[in-house]
């Protein structure tokens, strides 16, 4: 069990309440769904890669509640914090290549939030390539991560992060991200990038497909 496993079962019936007020001190959560939500209006189909628990999705929710959502992870017990409508909302265990596979080219909006920095960096083109063939054309891709320097609050959320999750994890550069997003997008993809409170730490890349 990792560290994080353990802590959330000493929560119990609070492990909402304490995961939300843990992760608001890196980044706040309603500050990047209300970003996206300027880039992209009204999309009608929305897949978000790597939902976890349902952090984001509970936003997606909340500002898009026209749209079919589709929150899609690896690891077992997709979306089980999500405290927000279902209807058009549901969650997956299924990799982001099979959704991509019989779904192409079908979401107005594919948001990808703190995801890479797991991920092995080898994987990351095959990771990305997936996410860009099942976005729509003219749609808009998200991918929010943490730059990678060297603050003391990055040195802490480095700390939390990996003796949280157990993973090896690996941040990157604001360079080295874009640089990989224009590999798998094209060079003229990035439409711009948001900054979210309350650090500048927390970039989101909107890439348009």
């Amino acid at each position: 069990m990792s560290l994080g496993a353990f802590v959330r079962r000493l929560c119990g019936p609070y492990e909402h309440q304490v995961g939300e007020a843990y992760r608001s001190i890196y980044v706040d959560l309603d500050d990047f769904v209300a970003k996206i939500a300027q880039a992209q209006p009204a999309p009608r189909k929305i897949l978000e890669i790597g939902c976890g628990e349902g952090a984001v999705t509970e936003r997606l929710a909340a500002t898009y509640p026209q749209a079919e959502i589709v929150a899609i992870d690896i690891m077992p017990r997709v979306g089980r914090l999500y405290r927000g409508r279902y209807g058009k909302v549901s969650f997956e265990q299924v990799a982001v290549q099979e959704v991509a596979r019989k779904r192409p080219a079908e979401f107005d909006l594919v948001v990808l939030a703190d995801v890479l920095h797991h991920v092995p960096v080898g994987l990351h083109h095959e990771l990305l390539a997936a996410a860009k063939a099942a976005l729509a054309p003219g749609g808009l891709f998200v991918c929010k991560d943490w730059e990678r320097n060297f603050t003391p609050i990055h040195g802490m959320c480095y700390a939390s992060d990996r003796w949280l999750t157990g993973d090896r994890i690996r941040y990157m550069s604001a360079t080295e991200l874009r640089c990989k997003l224009q590999t798998a997008f094209g060079a003229e993809a990035v439409e711009s990038v948001a900054y979210i409170a309350p650090w500048k730490n927390n970039l989101a890349f909107m890439v348009r497909g």
